[in-house]
């Protein structure tokens, strides 16, 4: 979950949620120009249309935002029924005057508080139906009286609200991330979704806290929540649970209510401050290099790269590279897609390695990070590798090779960490399984 964006479009269904209604994808700007001119009048003074068009801009972006309509199984991001959201007339014709404010207001929304989702800005006629938001009459009323639209919506929304002004138009894809998330996966997806169980599990006590890489506590805590909420019990976040989790996370945050507990900034940091590229520094940027060197050694299209965690102008041409050669953008920017097609490439050529290479298969990274829960031929290797270290080094315990990975194995990573100066979480992703594997070199 990232901060918001304006979309560029908006996929609206003709109907109530379930009917059987076609859909339209319509421009996110001529939808709100559709909705205004549908839902308020435009002989209305300005400052009441103002208000009103930063209501149904901010409506619109709860529902994407939220993807209250695709958490729960849908193909749109709203309908345009009045019982559930706002009224569009597919085809009608716009009013100029509201026409020129929406251009000028499409990219302005309102938040409460600290919270950084859109508000939901619920709002009725205020003649036939009542509600607990904002009066579409009233605010007639109130801009007749010299109101600002900033001081009518604060007389519905509360004085705590803000406007978000200027906010960036992009092109918004679903937030899953399209591959299966399990014991051994890490990244930003993973911290998403621990950090929405965590909050959950406050409704939910039955699920167990999650904290880091996706370990066995945090495959339990998938377990759990799929069996209190009817899913496949496997333990893997797929589109399904990825979904139900993001829809129950926001039921329990009151996303899209008046009186919400919001979405907060600290909620949506990256582990990384943003994605990686030229510039940065450190054992993230050392990881991406790792990878990029791997394939180079085995694809001569690919420069070589040294692994320095220094992403200068090497890396660079190096993930451009890479990204041209597997059909990306070519942005020299490590985020998302780039980050999971450096995976599967990895993984690809791992599995399809050259059968002069096979006797050192065992000595190479196998592409997923292991950590407690893990158990099999892996885990014995990793484990043959500390046991060698051990036997030479004290200040690694000495461990049996039981193919299991439990607390003293976590304990022996742990104390290889902090010999190469990583940071001790206990889990081999690349840069720890490296590190393993030359020191065991070291004492063959």
């Amino acid at each position: 979950m990232a901060t918001p964006v304006i979309p560029d479009y908006i996929t609206v269904h003709l109907g109530r949620p379930d009917s059987n209604a076609r859909n339209v994808r319509v421009p996110f700007t001529e939808y709100i120009k559709n909705v205004a001119s549908s839902e308020i009048y435009p002989t209305w003074p300005e400052n009441a249309l103002r208000a009103n068009i930063y209501a149904q801009v901010s409506f619109a972006l709860n529902r994407i935002y939220s993807e209250y309509y695709r958490s729960r199984g849908y193909d749109f991001d709203i309908t345009n029924s009045t019982a559930y959201d706002q009224a569009y007339v597919d085809g009608r014709d716009i009013f100029s005057n509201i026409s020129k404010l929406v251009d000028e207001l499409f990219n302005d929304y309102v938040t409460k508080g600290n919270q950084i989702q859109p508000y939901f800005t619920e709002y009725c006629d205020g003649r036939t139906v009542t509600c607990r938001g904002l009066s579409q009459w009233g605010t007639v009323t109130l801009a007749n009286q010299g109101r600002t639209p900033y001081q009518i919506l604060q007389n519905y929304y509360g004085n705590d609200i803000n406007i978000v002004r200027n906010a960036p138009v992009k092109n918004i894809v679903q937030s899953y991330p399209g591959t299966l998330l399990r014991l051994g996966s890490a990244g930003e997806d993973v911290r998403t979704i621990q950090r929405q169980l965590n909050r959950i599990r406050r409704n939910y006590p039955a699920i167990p806290q999650t904290n880091g890489i996706f370990d066995a506590a945090t495959r339990s805590a998938v377990r759990s929540f799929q069996n209190v909420f009817g899913l496949t019990v496997d333990g893997i976040v797929g589109k399904a649970t990825w979904y139900k989790i993001k829809q129950i996370y926001n039921a329990v945050k009151k996303v899209s209510d008046l009186y919400s507990e919001g979405i907060t900034i600290s909620e949506v940091d990256r582990i990384y401050s943003k994605p990686l590229r030229r510039g940065d520094r450190g054992n993230d940027v050392k990881t991406i290099q790792y990878y990029l060197a791997f394939l180079g050694f085995f694809n001569d299209r690919l420069p070589e790269i040294s692994v320095d965690g220094i992403f200068g102008s090497a890396t660079d041409n190096a993930v451009r590279t890479f990204q041209r050669e597997y059909g990306l953008t070519v942005d020299g920017i490590v985020g998302r897609s780039t980050w999971y097609r450096l995976q599967d490439a990895y993984n690809s050529t791992l599995n399809a390695l050259p059968d002069e290479y096979r006797s050192y298969s065992s000595l190479l990274y196998p592409g997923y990070t292991i950590t407690t829960g893990a158990s099999g031929n892996v885990v014995s290797q990793v484990q043959t590798f500390l046991r060698r270290i051990a036997q030479n080094n004290s200040a690694v315990p000495l461990i049996t090779v039981d193919g299991i990975y439990g607390d003293r194995t976590k304990a022996a990573v742990q104390a290889v960490q902090r010999l190469s100066n990583l940071p001790q979480t206990g889990a081999v992703g690349p840069l720890t399984w490296n590190a393993i594997v030359n020191l065991y070199n070291e004492y063959r």
